[in-house]
């Protein structure tokens, strides 16, 4: 699990250490120690935690203006015994609608498993974002059918045309582009 490392090159575009709206300004990453562990198992240093024990984040990308965010995620999403939802929703979430972004769009394609309870947190994170969505963006089959089971997908818009494989090939605000225009095509 330490090989896994969060998406870097947009650094060159965003940084969520060094933007002062961002929950993690003025974070310091020391890239020479391993300190944070999945089960037992280091992580990247470059991954931000996010007070779970099993999930962790890096926001790769905010865009104000267009009240935007991409984040990506590593672990083991666990609302049965963590509350994993509600540790994001209340460290991380809150704070990125409080500074006025509507439109989340989360990359899962390192999530080990899914652990689900009751479907709240989702709901009230969707009530949160009014006018804006929350979609899930490569996300393996087995998390999605989880998710399912437990109604998150009347939150998070996931599956289908939302499976982009190539996401890295594409610069932040084209990314946004197309998952917007794939939302908007599900919601007309």
């Amino acid at each position: 699990m330490h090989q896994i490392e969060p998406y870097y090159n947009w650094l060159k575009y965003y940084d969520s250490s060094v933007d002062q709206r961002s929950p993690f300004y003025g974070k310091q990453y020391n890239f020479d120690v391993y300190s944070e562990t999945i089960y037992g198992y280091y992580i990247d240093p470059a991954w931000d935690n996010i007070g779970s024990e099993t999930l962790y984040i890096k926001i790769l990308y905010t865009d104000y203006d267009a009240g935007y965010t991409i984040i990506e995620f590593i672990g083991e999403w666990n609302d049965a015994i963590n509350n994993d939802i509600m540790t994001l929703k209340r460290n991380i979430i809150e704070h990125l609608i409080n500074e006025g972004i509507n439109k989340f769009i989360l990359i899962g394609e390192n999530i080990l498993n899914f652990h689900g309870s009751d479907d709240c947190y989702y709901e009230e994170w969707f009530e949160d974002v009014e006018d804006g969505w929350i979609a899930a963006v490569s996300f393996p089959e087995f998390i999605r059918e989880e998710f399912r089971k437990f109604n998150v997908d009347n939150y998070i818009n996931m599956g289908g045309t939302l499976e982009i494989e190539k996401w890295r090939t594409f610069q932040p605000h084209t990314f946004y582009d197309i998952v917007s225009k794939l939302i908007q095509r599900r919601l007309g």
